[in-house]
């Protein structure tokens, strides 16, 4: 086979009719794969056939292909076993089967409690004048002593963490300090979810009993009962690392590590209990071996997500360019494609990752666009990145000796 042939799959996420980046504009960064959700149905609800099969044709009409769910959310029932959640998880199942009915081979969710995902400045201006997304824990911290009023938060945080976050509290006016508080809870990829700040509140004390490893306990369950159901409608479930992987707010996390991983799989052993291979959230956690995790979970890959992030000692994180940044991406492709040659010798129908590049930095024409559907997926920003990342994967594949 010649080199080129058989990489990854270009995608590009799409949050739906609403978004301001269109399927057309979509295929002409080069993508053939999309990543998309119904953001509009409320979580714990099954998702209507005919609302499946619109969203399919409105993808296939535009020559892309829906190659991945992203996301079918876990409701906050399932995770804390509370309220309705036995109805949520037979909605779950049924959605998984009309699913796998219209050919959607992958589904990405995640088990994060509360917050699906957090960041403290989405517009934060790099030295060449384009935007990312920042997490600072000094702002984090005001949100959660200042804002949140979280009891026993001091605890939590450092004394210059502290020190830190008085001063940024006290220098915001009451209207900046109110839109800070607003992003912090509407960081919900795709949709709103008009959170208060008294929502939040009642929401953490689901979880006061829950440690990591009590936490776990409802991963198991959920996996044990959807993870045949996907297997038999013939649909991949991909986990989605922890973003930030670290604790916040006293939430636990149990999708960080390689270890957290490696129990995630145990929990049901089918191939169709996977992951999301996340190189920017789990690259905050500088422990974590990118190209080594890729290697060890690599036949239980089921969506890639492709970015990399750039870690201070503070513990200040940015999202950098998809080639710089802590990650190395060389070696991370090629320790993909190296598990695509095999999934070929093998025979397997998915061989093929669908891959994304997750994020991108706001430059050139997206200060004149309208606002993208959530921080951190402009047009442009993801172009480049796409773009770096197809020819990178060329690169590597010329050098693989299977190929």
């Amino acid at each position: 086979m010649l080199p080129g042939q058989n990489l990854m799959a270009p995608s590009m996420r799409w949050f739906g009719p609403a978004d301001s980046v269109t399927l057309g504009e979509i295929r002409q960064t080069g993508a053939t794969d999309v990543f998309t959700s119904l953001h509009h149905i409320p979580y714990g609800e099954a998702w209507p056939e005919e609302a499946i099969a619109e969203r399919k044709a409105q993808i296939t009409d535009a020559g892309l292909r829906w190659a991945v769910v992203e996301s079918l959310p876990v409701s906050e029932a399932i995770k804390t076993r509370t309220a309705d959640f036995e109805a949520h998880i037979a909605a779950y199942k049924l959605t998984l089967r009309r699913l796998g009915a219209v050919g959607v081979p992958a589904v990405v969710y995640n088990f994060i409690p509360v917050l699906d995902w957090v960041r403290t400045d989405v517009h934060h201006r790099l030295p060449d004048g384009s935007e990312t997304l920042l997490y600072d824990p000094v702002k984090f911290a005001a949100f959660d002593l200042f804002a949140l009023e979280r009891p026993g938060a001091e605890a939590a945080w450092t004394a210059e963490h502290v020190e830190g976050a008085k001063q940024f509290w006290n220098e915001l006016s009451s209207e900046s300090r109110a839109a800070f508080t607003r992003q912090i809870l509407d960081l919900f990829p795709g949709v709103r979810m008009d959170l208060s700040v008294a929502d939040l509140r009642r929401q953490l004390e689901r979880y006061v009993d829950l440690d990591e490893v009590r936490y776990r306990e409802p991963l198991r369950l959920f996996l044990q009962e959807v993870a045949p159901v996907a297997e038999e409608a013939g649909v991949r479930l991909a986990l989605h690392p922890d973003d930030p992987p670290f604790p916040i707010l006293g939430l636990p996390r149990i999708a960080s590590r390689e270890s957290d991983l490696a129990q995630v799989l145990s929990m049901a052993d089918t191939p169709a209990n996977g992951l999301c291979y996340c190189t920017g959230s789990l690259g905050v956690m500088e422990d974590n071996d990118l190209s080594r995790i890729a290697k060890r979970f690599g036949p239980r890959i089921h969506a890639v997500h492709l970015r990399s992030v750039t870690v201070e000692p503070s513990g200040v994180f940015w999202e950098a360019s998809h080639l710089g940044g802590g990650a190395d991406m060389y070696e991370i492709i090629q320790a993909l494609l190296e598990e695509q040659a095999v999934r070929q010798r093998e025979g397997r129908p998915d061989w093929q990752f669908s891959f994304r590049p997750d994020h991108g930095h706001r430059i050139l024409d997206d200060f004149r666009r309208p606002d993208p559907a959530c921080p951190g997926y402009p047009l442009i920003g993801r172009l480049r990145g796409l773009a770096e990342l197809r020819g990178l994967q060329l690169g590597v594949s010329r050098g693989l000796i299977d190929y």
